[in-house]
C-alpha cells in the first residue's frame, strides 16, 4: 500500500482544490519543490504531482515547478495534467518522472494512451475522474457519456500501470474516500487501482488496510496533510504495519 502525497501546481504555486473548483484554491506552499522536499524527509516515498493549470490548457504551464521537485527529491514522481501526445509523455519520462498519468487522453484518444503504454511500459497510468459516475475531462470542466468502468476496460491488457480514481464530489472536501466505488472498479479490472479524492483521516488509512482493500495499489492525500488532520509520521507507521 503507497501513500501518495499531492502536490497541485496552479501559478507555480502548491495549492488545492475544492471538487476541482480552480476559483477555489487554497494556497499551502509558494515553493513546491521545499514541499516535496519536506514529504520526502516524512519519510514519503511516491509523489503524486499534477499540473492543473496544464490540465485546462491542454498543455504543461508548471514544468519549471516540476524540474525544480524532480531537483529537490530522490523519490520516484508522477505528473498529470495537459500531457497530450508522446513527445511530452517521452520528455518528461526523460527529465525523470517515472509515472505520467494521462486523462482527459484516455477519453478523447485512446489509441494515444495504448501506445504510449506500448511504448513506455510500466510508466503510463490513467487518471479516471469521476462525477456522479461519470468521467470528467479538461481539468473537470466537462462531463463525458463514459462511466469510469467502460474507460478502466478500455484499457485491459494495454500495459497501463495504473488506474488514478478520483471521486470529484468529495476531492478537497475530507469526507473520507469513496472506498465502495474504488474497491468496486479495481475488482473489476486486473489494473492496480488508487484511490484519490477525499482522504481525510488515520481512520481512512486505517480503512485501506482492511483485507477488502487489499486490491488496492494505493491512495493519495493531499488537504489533509496540509491543514494537519493527517499525521504523516503515524499515516506511514499504519502502512508499513508498524502502528494499529
Amino acid at each position: 500500500m503507497i501513500l501518495f502525497p499531492a502536490i497541485d501546481l496552479k501559478d507555480g504555486m502548491c495549492v488545492r482544490l475544492k471538487q476541482g473548483d480552480m476559483a477555489q484554491a487554497t494556497v499551502f506552499n509558494h515553493d513546491p519543490a521545499q514541499q516535496a522536499a519536506q514529504f520526502e524527509q516524512q519519510g514519503f516515498r511516491y509523489l503524486h504531482i499534477v499540473d492543473l493549470d496544464g490540465a485546462f490548457a491542454g498543455k504543461p504551464v508548471n514544468a519549471h515547478a516540476v524540474e525544480r521537485i524532480l531537483e529537490a527529491v530522490t523519490m520516484p514522481v508522477q505528473l498529470g495534467g495537459g500531457i497530450r501526445d508522446l513527445a511530452g509523455v517521452e520528455a518528461w519520462l526523460g527529465k525523470g518522472i517515472t509515472r505520467v498519468i494521462l486523462g482527459t487522453a484516455a477519453v478523447r484518444d485512446p489509441a494515444f494512451v495504448k501506445e504510449a503504454a506500448r511504448r513506455f511500459p510500466g510508466s503510463i497510468a490513467v487518471g479516471l475522474d469521476a462525477r456522479d459516475g461519470r468521467v470528467a475531462v479538461e481539468g473537470w470542466a466537462e462531463t463525458s457519456d463514459l462511466t469510469a468502468l467502460e474507460l478502466a476496460q478500455r484499457f485491459e491488457d494495454a500495459g497501463v500501470a495504473a488506474i488514478i480514481y478520483t471521486d470529484i464530489s468529495r476531492d478537497g472536501l475530507l469526507k473520507g474516500l469513496n472506498l465502495e466505488a474504488t474497491i468496486a472498479l479495481a475488482e473489476s479490472i486486473s489494473i492496480p487501482v488508487v484511490a484519490s479524492g477525499g482522504l481525510a483521516s488515520l481512520e481512512d488509512v486505517r480503512a485501506l488496510l482492511e483485507p477488502r482493500a487489499a486490491k488496492l495499489e494505493g491512495a493519495i492525500t493531499g488537504r489533509a496533510l496540509y491543514d494537519g488532520r493527517l499525521d504523516p509520521r503515524v499515516a506511514l507507521a499504519m502502512v508499513a504495519g508498524l502502528a494499529a
